[in-house]
C-alpha cells in the first residue's frame, strides 16, 4: 500500500471547511499514488476546534500553528488563513521541510509574495513543492477550454473579457476581515481578480505585460464592527476594473466587485480568437460555450458543451455519469488530487500553479492598483 502523505491544515473557517472536504473525499475518488492522511488541524479558536476536528475527520488538533511546523510526520501543510498571515506561516514551513499548499491570493502585498516566492526557490533546491489554490483551474470546463485552446482550435487570441460578480458586500455586511487592508491586503480586487487573472494568464498561455489604465472604489466605508453596534472603517476596495495587453498582442478587460446584485458567484471569462472563441460562467461551471469560426456565418454560434464525459473532459472520469453535474467543492478535490500526484513525482492532470506562478498574478494585481492610484498606464516590468 502507497505511504499516505501526512497532512494539516491551518484554518477552520470557510476555506477550512472546503478544504476539509477535500482532503476527507479525493482517495474515495481518485487512485491515487499516495492518498493524503488527515494528521493534524490548526487554528486559533480552541473552542471550535475539537468539534471540527472531529466532524472532518482529523486526527489531531492544536491552537498552535508552529506545532504543525514542529512535527517532522507531517509532509504536507495547507494554509487556509486570512491573507496578512500566508507569508509568516508559508515561510516557517517552507524553511520546515513542509510542502505547502496556500490559500489564494499568495499574500495581502507585493512584498510578502515575494518573499514567499524567494522561500519557495529555496525550499524547492531541497525537493519541496508548493501549490496555490486556484480552484478554478480544476472546473472540467475550464480544462477543456485550455486543451481547445493549446490544439489551436481557436488560433490567435485577439480579447480577453473577465469579469467576477457578487453581492454580499453590501451596506448591511459587517466588518469581518476581508474588508480589512491589515488582514486582506485589498477587496474584491485581491479576493476575485487574483481568480480571473489566474484564469486567463492559464487558459491563454501568455503574462499580461501592460496596464493601460485602472479604477478602483470603495463605496460602504463604514460598517458594522462583528458583535458590537460601534461602526469601524473599511478600507479595501469594493470594486476594481482595469484594461490590459497580453505579451501576444491580444486585450483585456478585467471587472470585480462585491456590490453588483444580483450576482452571486457570477466567475466568468470569454476568450475571443481568430479561429473561434471560448465561454465559460462558474454560475453554469459544468458548460463550456465553444465558437469555431470555421462553420461560417450560415451555421455559426455558440455549442453548448456538457463537460461531464469521462475521456473527453478532465477529472470527469473520477466523478459521475454524463450530466450528473459537479459543483463548487469538486474543484477543491480535483486540485488536491493533482497536489497528491506532484508530491508523488507524477504528472498533474493540468498544470497546477505553484507560489512562482501566483508571485506573477501578485505583480498584475499590484500594477492595477498602481494604475487606479495613480491614474496612469503601468508595465508589468516596472513592478517586482
Amino acid at each position: 500500500m502507497a505511504k499516505p502523505i501526512q497532512s494539516a491544515l491551518i484554518g477552520q473557517k470557510f476555506m477550512g471547511r472546503a478544504h476539509s472536504n477535500a482532503f476527507g473525499q479525493v482517495a474515495k475518488f481518485f487512485d491515487l499514488p499516495r492518498p493524503p492522511a488527515l494528521h493534524t488541524v490548526a487554528a486559533r479558536d480552541g473552542a471550535e476546534l475539537a468539534a471540527f476536528a472531529e466532524r472532518w475527520g482529523w486526527a489531531n488538533h492544536t491552537t498552535r500553528w508552529r506545532d504543525v511546523a514542529a512535527d517532522p510526520e507531517i509532509e504536507l501543510v495547507d494554509v487556509a488563513t486570512p491573507n496578512h498571515v500566508h507569508a509568516e506561516q508559508s515561510i516557517a514551513l517552507l524553511e520546515a521541510g513542509k510542502h505547502v499548499a496556500c490559500e489564494k491570493p499568495l499574500a495581502g502585498t507585493l512584498a510578502d509574495a515575494r518573499a514567499m516566492r524567494a522561500a519557495a526557490k529555496r525550499a524547492a533546491k531541497k525537493g519541496r513543492k508548493t501549490f496555490v489554490w486556484f480552484n478554478y483551474r480544476r472546473a472540467p470546463a475550464i480544462g477543456l477550454a485550455y486543451r481547445l485552446i493549446r490544439e489551436k482550435r481557436i488560433g490567435r487570441v485577439y480579447h480577453v473579457r473577465a469579469t467576477y460578480l457578487q453581492s454580499w458586500g453590501g451596506p448591511g455586511t459587517p466588518l469581518v476581515w476581508r474588508f480589512q487592508k491589515k488582514h486582506a491586503g485589498s477587496g474584491a480586487h485581491g479576493d476575485l481578480n487574483a481568480h480571473i487573472i489566474d484564469l486567463a494568464r492559464f487558459l491563454t498561455g501568455e503574462e499580461i505585460v501592460e496596464i493601460h489604465g485602472a479604477v478602483s472604489r470603495t463605496f460602504i466605508q463604514s460598517r458594522t464592527i462583528p458583535g458590537t453596534r460601534r461602526k469601524g472603517r473599511s478600507d479595501v476596495d469594493d470594486a476594481v476594473l482595469f484594461l490590459a495587453s497580453f505579451k501576444g498582442g491580444a486585450v483585456a478587460s478585467f471587472e470585480a466587485t462585491r456590490v453588483a446584485a444580483p450576482h452571486q458567484n457570477a466567475n466568468s471569462i470569454e476568450i475571443n480568437g481568430e479561429k473561434g472563441s471560448l465561454r465559460f460562467d462558474f454560475e453554469d461551471m459544468n458548460l463550456l460555450r465553444f465558437h469555431d469560426a470555421s462553420d461560417g456565418d450560415r451555421e455559426g454560434g455558440w455549442r453548448r458543451i456538457m463537460c461531464t464525459s469521462a475521456g473527453n473532459h478532465p477529472y470527469a472520469e473520477a466523478w459521475w455519469p454524463d450530466a450528473h453535474i459537479l459543483g463548487y467543492e469538486h474543484g477543491f478535490t480535483n486540485m488536491l488530487a493533482d497536489v497528491c500526484r506532484v508530491i508523488a513525482r507524477k504528472k498533474p492532470e493540468l498544470p497546477i500553479p505553484d507560489f512562482e506562478d501566483a508571485y506573477q498574478t501578485q505583480r498584475v494585481l499590484e500594477a492595477a492598483l498602481l494604475s487606479a492610484r495613480n491614474r496612469t498606464a503601468v508595465k508589468l516590468s516596472e513592478v517586482r
